[in-house]
């Protein structure tokens, strides 16, 4: 490892000293943005990064394995993407198009199922011929069906901003509408491997650029603020039971619904007296989170704003899209400084046992915090 030079160090140090200010229990630690170093060498996550610029992998290639799918499977989602670029759709599109063939055939071209079959569905995407998606040599055309599949989203208006399973449900009509949400992370992950990264590019375009600051990714995820720093890290040495990062912004900054999802939780969190007193400014260890939205997304996921300025403008139950804003940074509860802090929880738990660090999910997803490469 090459040992930083004198200047760097003294750089280095004066950063680190600037954002010590801020955090939410005293003192923080820079961030410094990046991977997980055990992830650097890990093909799955760095296919992540190329925003899509290398374009689909050919479906005749040999195909990367991905999680519980087989060859053929992932040589059909291959074809979907190839088939939804050759039609000039957005990235954004490819994911919705590879999380519907997941739910409606595990990415499997089926045919007629007999008694388990629904009425005469057929194919990738369950199309059935006397609905007029076409013949049934049509529908069982891999190609076909996926253009049959854009065809029919390009006609719904706004599309591009709406939540997966309701743009897939627009689509396919189906007697489980929520049930498309849950495959939304895998079909991100396989859009990337198939396309380097191209989960990660702006949403609604078909240049393949890089989702910036506030813009929708593919992927569905945007950042929650703009133009900030990382401060206080994940679980850092200094604080082990820090469960999310210090996103460093001006106050009144508006804080953005980093996915697509429903509102579960809205409040004034109390603090170490039981007081709920977020409406003015806190201190290091007050406690408490302050004004705080928690929203509940696609596969499970949990997302957490805390010390925001002032009432959230979202209420629970309410659903919000990413990119919504529905507050301001703040410095309420235990804080020194305004910011965000952000958390990132799996498998829907809001406690400790389920937060992940934010810094390389959120690389992953295609939207760096705080500007990182």
């Amino acid at each position: 490892m090459r040992v930083p030079r004198p200047r760097r160090i003294v750089l280095l140090v004066a950063l680190v000293a600037t954002l010590s200010v801020l955090c939410c229990a005293g003192s923080a630690t820079a961030v410094f943005l990046g991977f997980y170093n055990e992830s650097n060498n890990n093909s799955k996550v760095d296919s992540a990064f190329g925003c899509g610029k290398g374009g689909p992998i050919n479906p005749d290639t040999k195909m990367p394995s991905i999680r519980q799918y087989g060859a053929a499977q992932i040589r059909n989602a291959a074809i979907i993407i190839n088939t939804g670029s050759q039609l000039k759709m957005p990235p954004r599109a490819w994911v919705i198009a590879v999380a519907t063939a997941m739910q409606e055939s595990r990415l499997t071209n089926l045919g007629n199922l007999g008694s388990r079959n629904d009425h005469d569905s057929l194919g990738l995407f369950q199309q059935r011929p006397s609905s007029g998606w076409g013949t049934p040599t049509q529908v069982m055309d891999p190609v076909y069906a996926s253009t049959k599949f854009y065809d029919k989203l390009k006609t719904i208006a706004g599309w591009e901003r709406m939540p997966l399973t309701e743009a897939a449900q627009r689509v396919q009509i189906s007697a489980y509408p929520d049930a498309y949400a849950k495959h939304e992370p895998v079909a991100t992950q396989i859009v990337n491997e198939l396309a380097h990264g191209a989960a990660g590019a702006l949403g609604s375009s078909v240049t393949m650029v890089c989702a910036a600051a506030g813009q929708i990714a593919a992927s569905g995820w945007t950042v929650p603020v703009k133009g900030a720093v990382v401060g206080s890290g994940f679980r850092t040495a200094e604080r082990p039971t820090h469960q999310g990062v210090d996103l460093i912004v001006a106050r009144y900054t508006p804080i953005m619904a980093a996915a697509s999802g429903i509102v579960s939780k809205v409040k004034c969190d109390e603090d170490h007296q039981g007081r709920h007193t977020c409406d003015v400014d806190g201190y290091p260890g007050k406690g408490g989170c302050g004004w705080m939205v928690e929203i509940q997304s696609a596969g499970n996921i949990m997302t957490r704003y805390c010390h925001m300025v002032q009432r959230p403008f979202v209420r629970e139950g309410q659903q919000v899209t990413a990119g919504e804003v529905i507050g301001r940074v703040g410095t309420s509860g235990n804080s020194s400084g305004p910011h965000l802090h952000f958390e990132v929880h799996l498998n829907d738990d809001r406690s400790s046992a389920g937060a992940i660090n934010p810094v390389p999910f959120m690389k992953q997803q295609g939207v760096p915090l705080g500007g990182e490469g």
